[in-house]
């Protein structure tokens, strides 16, 4: 079975973010691999260490400091590594089609089985990218999964909705994007650390085929002051709700 977990680097929470002329300061910020994609590497591994002969294979887009996130991947089991640099993809819809053709030029003509993605990153938290990969790709999509089994032929997943659960029985190829819940994203080793610095990580180069839809032209921090007003009894209240907010 073949198996392709697509990463992306993220800031790490722990960081201090700051701004300057309207754009965000990455100079203390720590960056890391994208925490809803952890599980969808550790989904993969598991299913290659079922399936005798699997192989599991990650790629990104991503600067060259990405290379250290990849060292991960290949620490926590993965197989190979695709790092798609110098690739101004900006957007989802970009990154999305340079994933595709990264994943298309390495498997050359058959997809892999499965392709796993986090839900969501946890900078911009769009959730776009797995299901516009899928439809470039042409194959089948679920995303938000929280359990993944193998029938005798087929495989049925199931994702938490409003109110319930859903649940889907389809055949390979398939991708798949992940949600918390799925599995416990396990720890590397020191032995498998060491291992990952001698394994080869392949760089590829794209272009996306369309011009960025979304461009982010600043940012600020956002200003988290409260106003605070003491009111005497109930009359001043209504009075302050009607002239000053307007609400009845």
């Amino acid at each position: 079975m073949r198996l392709a977990v697509c990463l992306c680097q993220v800031p790490d929470t722990a960081s201090v973010i700051g701004f300057v002329d309207g754009r965000v300061d990455l100079s203390r910020v720590n960056e890391v691999m994208n925490p809803y994609d952890e599980y969808a590497l550790e989904e993969a591994v598991r299913c290659k260490e079922r399936f005798v002969e699997s192989v599991v294979t990650v790629f990104t887009v991503a600067p060259a400091s990405a290379k250290e996130m990849l060292r991960k991947a290949l620490a926590m089991g993965a197989d190979h590594a695709v790092h798609v640099i110098d690739t101004p993809a900006s957007d989802p819809l970009q990154t999305a089609q340079v994933l595709s053709q990264a994943l298309t030029a390495f498997y050359k003509e058959t997809l892999p089985d499965l392709i796993f993605c986090g839900k969501q990153s946890t900078d911009f938290q769009s959730a776009q990218v797995p299901s516009m990969l899928a439809e470039l790709l042409g194959i089948t999509a679920v995303t938000g999964i929280t359990t993944l089994q193998f029938l005798a032929e087929t495989l049925q997943v199931e994702r938490e909705i409003e109110g319930g659960i859903e649940s889907f029985e389809l055949h390979t190829p398939a991708l798949f994007s992940t949600e918390k819940g799925l599995n416990i994203p396990r720890k590397t080793s020191i032995k498998a650390v060491m291992e990952a610095r001698k394994k080869t990580i392949e760089q590829l180069s794209f272009l996306p085929d369309d011009s960025p839809r979304v461009t982010i032209t600043a940012l600020q921090p956002f200003e988290r002051k409260k106003q605070c007003r003491f009111l005497t009894d109930e009359k001043e209240l209504v009075w302050f709700l009607h002239e000053e907010h307007a609400l009845f």
